[in-house]
């Protein structure tokens, strides 16, 4: 039977520090990520590291095991849905990157769930590595789902996936980065946006461009496109992305 999750209305978050006990760390994840559970084991399962559990079953591998696939499913159900003129071949591209580690990754920096991961001593002296932060993410998808339901679940991701899907949907068909990135520069950097080509790859029919965009003298993360268009947008997406202080979202080709 499906459980109805129960938000936090005005969460507190308990003082924090890196040897915090694993209570005070479930506290602060409820908190942070709005849903309060009825089975506090559940999510005790999502935030435990393989470094402290006993055995490796009672780490959080297997809860992110089903998070993926979870959050693979409600991906692509929004997809389909919000874009019923994209082929198949379109919507898996932009799935790829929606569910790709580096958003994850970027959704659970964003959140600071690495402050609530219980870790072995020894993990807190290092920077947390992207795989860990994208596998918490989704081992809480996997507890929302397990403690409130398939709907308390697609409502966690959506409120923190969609953005990224939109980033993706429009990087893939071209979107208006350009324009947005011209605004900012002319009105917060004083300068114009001028793009580079810097390298292509493939044979003539099915050549590959990649481009950056360079504002007063700096240079962001280049992109690849299918021609010279789609590579300069994404080269400005990148340039928008890293001026709000974010990942780069179109770095591969």
């Amino acid at each position: 039977m499906v459980r109805s999750k129960q938000i936090l209305e005005t969460p507190e978050t308990p003082t924090f520090d890196d040897v915090a006990s694993p209570d005070a760390k479930l506290e602060r994840c409820q908190g942070i990520i709005g849903y309060r559970f009825q089975d506090p084991g559940i999510l005790l399962s999502a935030l435990t590291h393989s470094s402290v559990a006993t055995t490796r079953t009672q780490s959080n591998e297997r809860m992110e095991f089903l998070g993926d696939s979870i959050l693979g499913m409600v991906v692509c159900v929004s997809l389909f849905r919000s874009y019923p003129d994209y082929l198949e071949g379109e919507l898996t591209k932009i799935k790829s990157v929606v569910v790709s580690r580096r958003v994850c990754a970027k959704i659970s920096r964003q959140l600071r769930l690495d402050e609530c991961l219980i870790v072995g001593r020894g993990m807190l002296k290092t920077a947390m590595p992207r795989s860990l932060l994208s596998d918490v993410f989704e081992a809480i998808v996997a507890a929302i789902y397990l403690d409130g339901g398939i709907e308390a679940a697609t409502r966690f991701i959506m409120q923190h996936i969609e953005p990224e899907m939109r980033l993706a949907a429009d990087g893939h068909h071209g979107g208006n980065f350009k324009s947005s990135l011209q605004q900012l520069a002319q009105r917060d950097l004083k300068g114009t946006p001028i793009y580079r080509l810097v390298d292509e790859f493939g044979p003539d029919h099915s050549k590959q461009f990649q481009v950056v965009a360079e504002i007063t003298g700096k240079r962001f993360a280049p992109a690849w496109g299918r021609n010279k268009k789609e590579a300069e947008q994404r080269a400005a997406g990148n340039a928008l992305s890293q001026l709000r202080g974010e990942d780069a979202p179109f770095t591969t080709m």
